[in-house]
């Protein structure tokens, strides 16, 4: 009886072996037929979505531009991009030219996935280089949220395709127009900016600030530039507030401590006003003045019917813009990462204005279980991490003359 159930227990293990074996193939065979079947079901959906933003109709081109933005937020289609880069882009100018306001919006809003999703090459240079003249025409009298769409989309299209800073600052004078007017524009041709514009125009422009190594522009062009922020800190709405003064800070992070440098921190006192040139006088006492005017609204008084969360942003970023300007310290800042997978840390105000609130708004990023970062954001950090790494290292000494006191300019006076 027992060898005669041990000989059986024997055929069974062999035979069920061979069972599992077989069964693991046909589970991996269907899972492959799945996955397939499931690829080539979406990207005929999406070759349905781009076939429909030929049509006359803007409400058919609306629901195609709706299709195509929920798929790219859901995922990276490298596949479905690779050959249809192009033609997709012109589509989305097309609604950009003809459509009404939400078409537009989307359009937008899909050039700027388009662009994240092509990554780093010859095609996000082209994405950038045709949707320019397009966006720049959407952006001069269109509706608040055209406006507020195509800055974030300028934003997006010129931090992925930009090859050097002439691009770069060609992008950044388009979106100084909406921010200051009569700076350089011919009277009448852009329409004053809403507040709403305004913190929109000003966020997208300290974003691309932040992805800059080097300038040439005069010293006396900056400091016009921070007295116009400047006097913006003392705007009636308080996001706009909150936005020219993470503006200036960038400024004096990434512009001041690049044109300023080989110092003793005795220069920054106003004694032996006569040794000093003009321009860092008038630098100073405005850095003095930027100075005065954060430290109220780090203090901000409460009162009824005031918002307390916006109060309070404000209180805590004028207290980190206080901290930078008069002593030096950096604005350190800890996100926390989905599940418990720890903490995103940034010291400067480069990487306060890139990891925190831009992209999270432009594309309403959500973190993912397994590493805390979005689909969107893991090829956005895989395109360009090694060039945003350069420029923080790039920037340390710079940094540390800041921290000293370092400011003498190596230009002329």
């Amino acid at each position: 009886m027992g060898k005669r159930k041990q000989k059986k227990a024997d055929q069974f293990d062999s035979s069920d072996a061979d069972s599992v074996s077989s069964s693991s193939t046909a589970f991996s065979e269907l899972s492959l037929a799945h996955e397939t079947e499931r690829v080539d079901s979406q990207e005929f959906t999406l070759e349905k979505y781009l076939d429909a933003l030929y049509e006359k109709r803007g409400s058919t081109r609306e629901k195609a531009l709706i299709g195509l933005v929920s798929a790219f937020e859901g995922a990276v289609l490298l596949d479905f991009i690779e050959n249809r880069c192009i033609t997709l882009l012109h589509q989305y100018l097309n609604s950009i030219k003809r459509g009404l306001a939400k078409e537009v919006c989307l359009a937008a809003r899909a050039i700027g996935f388009l662009a994240i999703t092509a990554g780093n090459g010859e095609n996000t240079h082209e994405i950038m280089e045709e949707s320019i003249p397009s966006l720049s025409r959407a952006l001069i009298s269109g509706p608040d949220p055209v406006r507020t769409s195509v800055l974030d989309c300028l934003a997006i299209v010129t931090f992925a395709g930009s090859n050097n800073w002439e691009e770069t600052e060609t992008v950044m004078k388009i979106m100084w127009e909406i921010i200051h007017p009569k700076s350089l524009s011919k009277a009448g041709t852009i329409t004053k900016p809403s507040s709403a514009v305004l913190v929109g125009a000003l966020s997208a422009w300290s974003f691309l600030l932040t992805t800059i190594t080097g300038w040439r522009i005069d010293l006396d062009i900056w400091i016009e530039v921070i007295t116009f922020l400047c006097n913006l800190l003392e705007n009636g709405d308080r996001a706009v507030r909150i936005a020219a003064g993470e503006a200036i800070a960038v400024i004096f992070e990434i512009v001041v401590a690049g044109k300023l440098s080989n110092i003793t921190s005795d220069l920054e006192s106003t004694e032996d006003i006569p040794s000093k040139p003009k321009w860092l006088i008038y630098l100073l006492s405005l850095k003095e003045k930027i100075i005065l005017l954060v430290s109220g609204l780090s203090m901000e008084a409460g009162g009824k019917g005031i918002d307390k969360k916006c109060l309070n942003t404000q209180r805590d970023t004028f207290q980190k813009i206080y901290d930078y300007l008069k002593e030096g310290e950096q604005p350190v800042t800890s996100l926390k990462l989905s599940n418990k997978r720890g903490v995103l840390t940034t010291s400067t105000w480069t990487q306060l204005i890139q990891d925190n609130e831009f992209l999270h708004n432009v594309f309403d990023l959500t973190l993912d279980a397994e590493n805390g970062l979005s689909t969107t954001q893991k090829r956005i950090f895989r395109s360009f991490g090694d060039r945003e790494r350069t420029q923080v290292l790039n920037k340390d000494r710079q940094m540390a003359q800041l921290r000293k006191g370092a400011i003498v300019f190596t230009g002329e006076d």
